[in-house]
């Protein structure tokens, strides 16, 4: 399965995201697209999702992001499932719900790793 991460730049993603997500078992069993890995430039998503290379987006939603937004609403109307992921005590936003009915809230993404196998086990 192609997983593409989906977040915002307003934090720090490299150490946050992409180190464990890099090291973990969902990396090992799936192939998964970390937009800014080697560059800040804007990933090309749009053609990532209308050339059907992606099965998942992974979004992780604590920080608002209009280009994210735009992201998740390409993956919404392709019919790519997504599912959000988010820091404990942060608010999300409502309109979220139209997109995705599955939420993971966190305090370590380590631990819950184990529920977005989960979730992608009944996609």
């Amino acid at each position: 399965m192609t997983i593409y991460l989906s977040h915002s730049r307003n934090f720090d993603y490299q150490t946050e995201l992409y180190q464990i997500l890099q090291n973990s078992s969902l990396a090992q069993k799936h192939k998964i697209i970390l937009p800014h890995q080697n560059s800040s430039e804007p990933y090309p998503t749009k053609e990532l999702f209308l050339g059907k290379k992606c099965d998942l987006v992974i979004a992780e939603v604590s920080f608002p992001g209009t280009g994210q937004g735009i992201e998740l609403g390409w993956a919404d109307i392709l019919n790519i499932p997504i599912i959000c992921i988010y820091r404990k005590d942060n608010k999300i936003a409502g309109s979220l719900k139209i997109i995705s009915n599955s939420f993971v809230e966190y305090e370590n993404l380590t631990d819950i790793l184990v529920e977005i196998e989960q979730q992608i086990s009944v996609l």
